[in-house]
């Protein structure tokens, strides 16, 4: 029997999903929780297989409870299940630990062979996160920013001008100009915002 936790901020979906499970013989849906905190303290106390989890809830979100599961109770599998497919989601969610990662228009039998999957420990993907996650292997990697690199973005992300950040750094503006067009080559992108937006993305800039 696959015992199973619904953690979603929606009482609506929590429902949807109850129903979708209680037909299937080796499926128990053993609790609910409606945000990250509160999954965590459930999963533990229910002795749950399984945390179908939602990304986007009120007080912890899906990505830091999964996290927090993985180094806890890492025999705890955690499937995602959210409306959410972006770089910004997808990435972090994997990286926590997530074993899959479900959209929410997922049909109910994909659903089934998911949870399914993921209690056997398999890795369950849906197609257009599958196809995202190729898209980032194929990518040519990047040299990781240097120091000096990292302390021009920072700069830039507080708002210098390429004259405020050469005088902060006692170097001249056309270096600040050289280190930017290396920033921008690195993380793939044309200009200072898309620079300032990777680097909150990959966690350079707090």
């Amino acid at each position: 029997m696959i015992r199973l936790l619904i953690v979603d901020d929606h009482p609506i979906v929590r429902d949807g999903l109850r129903a979708a499970f209680e037909a299937e013989p080796d499926i128990h849906v053993a609790g609910e929780a409606a945000n990250g905190r509160e999954g965590i303290d459930r999963a533990a106390a229910l002795e749950v297989d399984i945390v179908l989890m939602d990304l986007r809830m009120p007080e912890m979100d899906g990505v830091t409870a999964i996290t927090a599961l993985r180094h806890s109770h890492p025999h705890i599998k955690t499937l995602v299940l959210t409306t959410f497919d972006g770089d910004s989601d997808v990435l972090p969610a994997i990286e926590a630990g997530a074993t899959g990662y479900l959209l929410k228009d997922a049909p109910t039998d994909e659903l089934l062979r998911a949870v399914r999957a993921a209690a056997a420990g398999e890795p369950v993907l849906s197609p257009s996160v599958a196809g995202r996650l190729m898209g980032q292997v194929r990518r040519p990697v990047k040299a990781a920013l240097t120091d000096r690199e990292l302390q021009v973005l920072a700069l830039v992300a507080d708002g210098a001008s390429n004259r405020q950040a050469a005088a902060k750094l006692f170097i001249s503006e056309a270096s600040i100009k050289t280190h930017l067009l290396h920033i921008y080559d690195k993380l793939g992108v044309r200009d200072r915002a898309a620079a300032v937006g990777e680097g909150y993305r990959r966690g350079l800039l707090s």
